[in-house]
């Protein structure tokens, strides 16, 4: 295949796809992983694509990929609040005195931080949400460690090497994940890779890892891997989730909890 003849194709794969990694790009075409990012500088020169960490997204489109899939933060916060608060609920009883909590970015974990008050004692946080280190300053807790890093939106999450090099060097007992997709054979998913990286490195860092999602994320795949659905030790989840669903996700090795709204 010639390189206009492919170029072409990496084209009609994101109008499909709506966001393509060069991984993806290279493995689907058969050709060194040079040779994608050529193409999409070359597209991306002609206005016919824009470039993004690993990847590409149609012109217009956010660094996460999906713009219309994942909205921004200040939008998503409103988005199934009974469940994300239910769910929060759920999730901070597994928090015990003195531990160590990171949080990602994300709307569902700054509910879990926003309903922590200074009542369980000698807790430190670790996160890359500036949303998330506000609220709990709000709130009176006063050990927060930001990892700083890139600003993006749409989730104001902290990422990139920055973000990643200062996570890699920290130890948390639990970590709060959120995430946008959740299968059980593409595992835990996000629109943006370089999020994906930094929520890695959250997960790496965690002697236990708790996923907070509610049931519409459930057998979504988004561009990005975080990690196995395996590495998980937790989903905490509401009560539209599918039976079939949590029992898939049980046989990863992954306790399900569901959690119920107040009445």
């Amino acid at each position: 295949m010639i390189a206009e003849q492919r170029r072409r194709s990496i084209l009609e794969e994101l109008e499909r796809l709506e966001s393509v990694s060069v991984a993806l790009l290279s493995e689907r075409f058969g050709v060194s992983d040079m040779t994608i990012r050529r193409d999409l500088d070359a597209l991306s020169s002609r206005n016919l694509l824009r470039k993004v960490h690993g990847g590409a997204v149609p012109v217009g489109a956010s660094a996460g990929g999906k713009a219309a899939v994942e909205p921004h933060f200040a939008q998503k916060r409103s988005l199934n609040q009974p469940e994300k608060q239910a769910i929060a609920r759920e999730a901070s009883a597994l928090i015990e005195v003195g531990d160590t909590v990171a949080l990602s970015a994300g709307t569902t974990t700054w509910t879990v931080a926003a309903g922590l008050l200074p009542e369980k004692q000698d807790l430190t946080f670790i996160t890359n949400s500036t949303n998330i280190a506000l609220t709990l300053q709000e709130n009176g807790w006063d050990h927060i460690v930001l990892s700083g890093g890139i600003f993006r939106t749409p989730s104001d999450a902290l990422v990139g090497p920055y973000a990643d090099r200062t996570l890699s060097n920290l130890n948390a007992d639990v970590l709060f994940l959120g995430v946008h997709g959740i299968h059980p054979k593409a595992g835990l998913t996000t629109p943006n890779i370089a999020e994906a990286e930094t929520n890695r490195c959250l997960v790496e860092a965690a002697q236990r890892v708790v996923v907070v999602a509610d049931s519409s994320k459930l057998g979504v795949v988004a561009l990005a891997e975080i990690v196995p659905l395996s590495q998980a030790d937790f989903i905490v989840t509401d009560e539209g989730a599918p039976e079939e669903m949590l029992n898939a996700i049980r046989l990863a090795g992954v306790e399900v909890i569901v959690a119920k709204a107040r009445g």
